[in-house]
Order: C-alpha cells, then structure tokens, then sequence
C-alpha cells in the first residue's frame, strides 16, 4: 500500500509491482491516467481553497507548489474541503517565496476561512446576558467560544492584503500590522480586522482568560485599546456561546 500511494503522488516512480489492468496485462497506462486525475483533483481543491494565495504568485507557480505540497502533505482524511493544513508553513520555507513574507499568513486566513465554513452549528450567547452580572462577576467572567472562530495574528496588513485581492476596488495595503478575526454568523463565513492590541485581547480570551486577564494582556500592547469595537462584534457575528466565572455554581 504504501509504494502503491508513493507512485500515486510522484509521476517519477512507475506503477507497482504486481498492478494489473484488470484483463491480466500492466497497469502501465491506466496507472498514469489514475495518477494524472488524484493529482489534478487534489491541485483542484489547492486552488479552490487558496484563491488569494494563487494570485499572488500566478497561477503556474501555485500549481507547482500546490504539487509539490501534495506530494509532501498527502490527505489523512477524505474531507477534502479541509485539506491544506499545513500550507502557510510549506510556503514559509519555499526559498523563492522569501520576498513574499505576508503569504503564509494569507494561507492561514484563507485556510481559517475554510475551517470556520464547515464547523459545528452552535447556539449564540447573547449580550445581554452580561447585563445581569455584579461588577465581580464581569471581571471574572471567561467567555466560551463557537468553533467556527478563528483568529490569525499577523505583522502585515493582513486583511488590507486579503481584500485588495479578493475585491474589485478595494483600497490599497496600507503598513500597518492587522490581526483577523474570522467568525460565522449565518451561513458563510466572515474575516473582521483587528488591531495587534484588540487581537491580544480576543486571543486571551479565546485561551482561557477573564475580561479582566484579557484586559490586562491588550494594554500590554496598547495602553488606549479600545475593547467595547472588539466586544460588540463579537455578540453580534454570534461568536460568543457561553460564559463562566469563579465562584459559579
């Protein structure tokens, strides 16, 4: 089996050993064809889940390390509309790449964006459920997150890269670090640009922090952060679905 999938992904190696046509003669040709579609299908999926990450480089270069990714990272599992894990680090350390040091984060986002797509349904919390909670209790709330939120922190103009390549006229990159907030309030899935400050609040929150812990991680970064843009896009892109505090019974 496994010189059987190493032939399957590398057009270099003939068919296996003992691989017949099923009327007694040579795979030969029939194994290329076989081989030619589970690579054409698999670049396929590459392409249909990296949109930006292919405009950026040109379409022949994707498909060549699209390729070449496939062959390295085969699938473990047959949902292929979540294969691609792993491609912003594949790109990463493509050295022809190098200049483009924003696209492993363009991988990740778009990657997200996937992922958040196809998660669980799950039942929002909503905002006013922190109304009935003493000062204490807010402080030491945690918030519990739907699965279909992801978060992509960044040094580049993240989203501003995104949406110039994913929009007609949409504005130019400005040079600004931008974290992405990806969320699903309805059916598809959403990406809402952070500063690096709002994203350190969010990203704590997300590991386990309380409002206060996650205050504390922001004015790390920024002093002035502003949390209320953050916290109200949250309940209203239905990301938030639980709350816990100490002391809680």
């Amino acid at each position: 089996m496994k010189a059987f999938h190493g032939a399957l992904l590398d057009p270099a190696l003939s068919a296996p050993e003992g691989l017949h046509d099923g009327r007694g003669g040579a795979a030969g040709k029939r194994f290329d064809v076989y081989r030619n579609n589970v690579m054409q299908s698999l670049t396929d999926v590459m392409r249909a889940g990296f949109p930006v990450v292919r405009k950026l480089i040109g379409a022949a270069n994707f498909d060549i390390v699209a390729g070449a990714f496939i062959r390295a990272h085969p699938p473990t599992q047959p949902i292929m509309q979540r294969y691609g894990d792993g491609f912003d680090a594949f790109l990463a350390a493509v050295p022809q790449l190098a200049s483009l040091g924003y696209l492993g984060d363009v991988a990740r986002l778009e990657q997200a964006l996937r992922a958040s797509c196809h998660a669980a349904d799950t039942s929002p919390l909503e905002a006013a459920a922190l109304a009935g909670l003493t000062p204490a209790q807010l402080t030491h709330t945690r918030l519990e997150f739907a699965p279909a939120v992801h978060l992509i922190a960044s040094v580049w103009p993240l989203f501003d890269i995104w949406r110039f390549n994913s929009e007609d006229g949409a504005p130019k990159p400005q040079p600004v670090a931008q974290h992405v907030l990806v969320t699903r309030a309805g059916y598809d899935p959403a990406p809402h640009p952070l500063s690096p400050a709002q994203g350190a609040w969010i990203a704590a929150l997300m590991a386990g922090a309380s409002l206060d812990g996650a205050q504390d991680a922001a004015a790390q970064i920024d002093p002035d952060c502003d949390i209320a843009t953050p916290m109200a896009l949250l309940f209203a892109q239905n990301a938030v679905t639980g709350m816990a505090w100490e002391g809680q019974t």
